[in-house]
């Protein structure tokens, strides 16, 4: 067997070296789609966070007044056997 060891890369080699290149170019591309998204989503949360909290305190503001006296629940009577 003799080594093939010229100085032109094989068609194997490029093709690899081509398939590694446009690998790294969409790894690249899909990271940065990856942190879009994430920006999207924190974006979202916070909005929709200041939402409930903003109906949480409208909420409170508009409860009515109770007038201290809140109604106990009833206790049953135990029946003695």
């Amino acid at each position: 067997m003799a080594d093939k060891k010229s100085g032109e890369p094989s068609p194997e080699s490029i093709a690899r070296t081509n398939r590694q290149r446009i690998a790294a170019r969409e790894g690249v591309q899909a990271m940065a789609d990856i942190e879009k998204d994430a920006v999207a989503v924190r974006k979202n949360m916070q909005r929709l966070r200041a939402l409930r909290e903003a109906k949480a305190a409208e909420a409170i503001k508009n409860e009515p007044v109770a007038d201290g006296a809140a109604a106990k629940p009833k206790r049953k009577k135990s029946v003695a056997k």
